[in-house]
């Protein structure tokens, strides 16, 4: 097919068609038999030409530039048509190069459905877009590149302008969608007018975006927007240049403000929850010659309807917290940033204040308030600091762990709530759970509760995650020591309904042995599962963990690992796991990582299980895991029969013994002796050693007396100067062990001579021993006498010590 072109001289146009680029040339140009590789066409020129292929669009695209005088003659003003017509379909741009003098302003009017502008290199849906360039002198500024069906009707600039209309080879577009207006000078390179009607939001971009913004120059973006309406500013992308003198910022007329304009600095919050229209100005300043940087800036303004809850204020008071942050965030925050045209959720600290994101700080009284039709989509995450740099002062204080009913009381579900606990070296950490206590989280054992917490332990070289537990467990206790940094993070709204029964404390101690030491007093009808730290990535070399378990006394634990085999080979170093109970002389079980680990065992007292790292070699982690389960002590059937005969025995020892000594009190009359001192005593069976023998002397003769006689004068000293203590019984206080004591040697009296007639007491400083033996009435002889050999019957008066050893000589 041909083509036929023509142009008249008073419309200024160019028509250019050219190869595309990257495209090979396989397809020519034909003008009668000239065959060309490219066409220019020329105003008043008439040309008639045809393609060489079936689809030249593959191959070429084309230029229409209309270049418009205002400067040395009147302006065409008016809607702007596409011409010439009858154009072959290739990818095609207008071109309008209006020259106009800065003295004057040009405005762009656009036809529904408006423009949205878009980032440079960005594509739009249908393929049709607008590119505007203002030019002042030589000087070309690339205001923004747009696409249909947005919410930019006007666009007004300072000097002339370059407008582009890029459309594709298949568009039946065939009106260019502006006219072009006279006006009075603007003052300022551009403005740019935005009117939004409805539920929306607006991206908009300063010029020569993302390149910088012309030097010591001013822009306005004009919004126009319903009086019941709510506007909302944010700066999603910024940076600043160096300034030489004035200062970059921003200026906002706003409706009803009294202090028009109010200027901002890019870093502030921006104006929100704007009731009607307003004005957006940015100013440059005048640069560093040498370092200028670049002044740039991305911007939304999003467009809502008044909340129901909007003049609804929440009291969030921190004045008395201390080191604590409360943020205020979309869910998914900050890993996730919502897409621009997601509905919008925003934070109010005052009416004006507003944000995606909000953070209050401590020690401050809050008023905030939500534009957000779905609250659920909002979360909160707050930080604590807790400190300690002398113990003296912190060691008796006990911090709870829970979470402030300031902000369970808000209308947003918690998401995390942070603790970082700081210690200095020497300084231990203590977390306890008193109540609830501690299960920690491992497959065997799952948590299913509202929340858990997170405990990692961290130094500047290393970093433990000691594990994840919730409420409900068996660990009381978790020593610790460094830094330590628990993350409560809640499942759900249930955690409302279980806040008000956190028990989760801390405080300061002195230093431990050990990384981390945990006490468990496990529930008697559950598996208690236990597993080392660092579970992921295995503990950390030469790193030692102990578990201290209490074992009720009338229970019995039964202690087991999860596997044979520590699995690990040291590169330095041994690992060790130490089972010891907490009872004396007991054994204390310990294996090494090339040995097998013990088999289920019962203990019967409080026990330690300690778990010690070497340094493995690559690709081998030190994992274990154990379990401690109760049972109620179970008595034995030998040990039930020993006890029942041992009473038996008990008990027939005890009914002889009561047959006796009610015998011996039918016959015998209470009596009481005095020691006869003038006599010389004897070791029994020793007669050799005196004169005469037992039998014939009276040394073991005792008088008998009445109750009522006082004897302590036998102990009195020649001079009256010691008081007897009398009849004060002592009870023995020494060691005692299986066997009674051996009774202690005798010893013997030398050089004292017996008087017949006189009794006289012994010396106080002498301590050897003496034998006793007493007399009985032998008109009141004991039944039992009669059963006693003729030996016995003469010599009734004989010891029973004496009588022992003479029988055994005899034998």
């Amino acid at each position: 097919a041909s083509f036929m072109i023509s142009l008249r001289t008073a419309d200024n146009i160019t028509v250019t068609i050219k190869p595309r680029s990257g495209v090979s040339r396989s397809c020519q140009i034909r003008i009668k038999y000239v065959y060309r590789p490219e066409l220019k066409i020329k105003p008043g020129e008439n040309v008639t030409f045809s393609f060489t292929c079936s689809t030249p669009e593959k191959y070429f695209i084309m230029d229409i530039q209309k270049n418009i005088d205002c400067v040395s003659g009147p302006c065409p003003f008016g809607d702007v048509h596409l011409y010439p017509v009858g154009l072959p379909r290739l990818n095609r741009t207008f071109i309008w190069d209006v020259k106009a003098s800065t003295k004057a302003g040009l405005e762009l009017k656009f036809s529904t459905p408006w423009l949205r502008q878009i980032e440079p290199g960005g594509t739009c849906p249908d393929f049709v877009s607008y590119n505007i360039s203002s030019c002042i002198d030589t000087a070309v500024v690339n205001i923004g590149t747009f696409c249909r069906s947005g919410s930019v009707s006007r666009v007004k600039l300072l000097g002339g302008v370059i407008m582009s209309l890029h459309l594709p080879w298949d568009s039946r577009l065939t009106t260019s969608g502006f006219s072009i207006a006279n006006r009075a000078s603007i003052k300022r390179l551009c403005i740019i007018e935005s009117i939004l009607k409805e539920e929306s939001s607006v991206t908009l971009m300063s010029p020569n975006y993302p390149l910088g913004f012309p030097e010591d120059e001013l822009m306005t973006w004009q919004f126009v927007i319903p009086s019941s309406m709510r506007a909302s500013v944010f700066f999603h992308n910024y940076s600043l240049s160096n300034c030489e003198r004035k200062e970059e910022r921003v200026e906002y007329y706003l409706p009803g403000s009294v202090s028009n304009p109010e200027v901002f600095k890019l870093s502030d919050s921006q104006p929100a929850n704007i009731a009607g229209s307003f004005n957006l100005s940015l100013q440059g300043c005048d640069q560093d010659a040498q370092n200028p940087g670049i002044l740039r800036l991305l911007l939304q303004v999003v467009i809502q309807h008044p909340q129901i809850d909007e003049n609804v204020t929440h009291l969030v008071d921190l004045s008395k917290e201390w080191n604590m942050t409360v943020t205020i965030h979309l869910e998914g925050w900050p890993n996730r940033i919502p897409p621009m045209s997601e509905p919008i959720c925003l934070i109010c600290k005052d009416p004006r204040a507003c944000d995606r994101v909000v953070t209050l700080v401590s020690g401050a009284i809050y008023k905030i308030s939500f534009l957000c039709k779905d609250l659920s989509r909002l979360r909160i995450t707050a930080e604590k600091g807790i400190s300690c740099v002398d113990l003296r002062w912190c060691q008796k204080k006990i911090y709870s762990l829970s979470v402030p009913k300031v902000i369970t009381q808000l209308p947003i579900q918690l998401h995390k709530f942070i603790w970082k606990l700081l210690a200095p070296d020497l300084i231990n950490i203590e977390i306890t759970s008193p109540s609830l206590k501690l299960q920690q989280h491992v497959p065997e054992q799952r948590c299913n509760t509202s929340y858990s917490y997170s405990i990692v332990s961290a130094t500047p070289q290393t970093e433990l995650n000691v594990g994840v537990f919730c409420p409900g467990g068996s660990i009381e206790k978790i020593q610790m020591r460094n830094n330590i940094t628990i993350s409560l993070k809640t499942f759900g709204k249930g955690f409302l309904n279980e806040s008000n029964h956190q028990d989760l404390k801390m405080s300061f101690v002195p230093h431990i042995k050990d990384e981390c030491t945990f006490t468990v007093r496990p529930n008697p009808n559950a598996k208690v599962y236990l597993q080392t730290p660092n579970w992921s990535y295995g503990l950390p070399p030469y790193v030692s963990i102990s578990w201290y378990v209490i074992v009720p006394s009338k229970q019995v634990a039964r202690l087991g690992f999860s596997k044979d085999r520590m699995d690990i080979t040291c590169e330095t170093g041994r690992a060790y796991v130490n089972i010891k109970e907490e009872a004396l002389g007991a054994e204390e079980t310990v294996r090494r990582e090339d040995e097998l680990l013990p088999k289920p065992r019962n203990m019967y007292h409080d026990f330690w299980v300690n778990v010690s790292n070497c340094k493995p070699v690559e690709k081998t982690q030190l994992i274990l895991q154990f379990w401690v389960t109760l049972a109620d002590k179970q008595i034995e059937l030998g040990v039930i029969l020993a006890v029942v005969a041992g009473v038996g025995v008990l008990v027939a020892i005890g009914l002889t013994v009561c047959c006796v000594k009610k015998k011996k009190k039918k016959s015998q009359n209470p009596m009481v002796g005095v020691y006869n001192t003038n006599v010389n005593t004897q070791v029994p069976g020793k007669q050799g050693l005196f004169t005469k023998g037992r039998k014939n002397n009276e040394s073991h003769v005792y008088a008998v007396i009445d109750d009522a006689m006082v004897y302590g004068h036998l102990l009195k000293e020649s001079n009256g100067s010691v008081t007897p203590e009398v009849d004060v019984y002592r009870p023995f206080d020494g060691p005692m062990g299986d066997l009674p004591p051996s009774p202690p040697p005798f010893s013997f009296k030398k050089d004292i001579k017996p008087s017949p007639n006189t009794e006289e007491p012994l010396p106080l400083m002498d301590t050897d021993p003496d034998t006793y033996t007493f007399a009985h009435q032998k008109s009141g002889q004991s039944e039992d006498s009669g059963d006693k050999s003729e030996e016995n019957k003469e010599d009734t008066s004989m010891s029973l010590l004496e009588n022992k050893e003479q029988n055994g000589l005899g034998e």
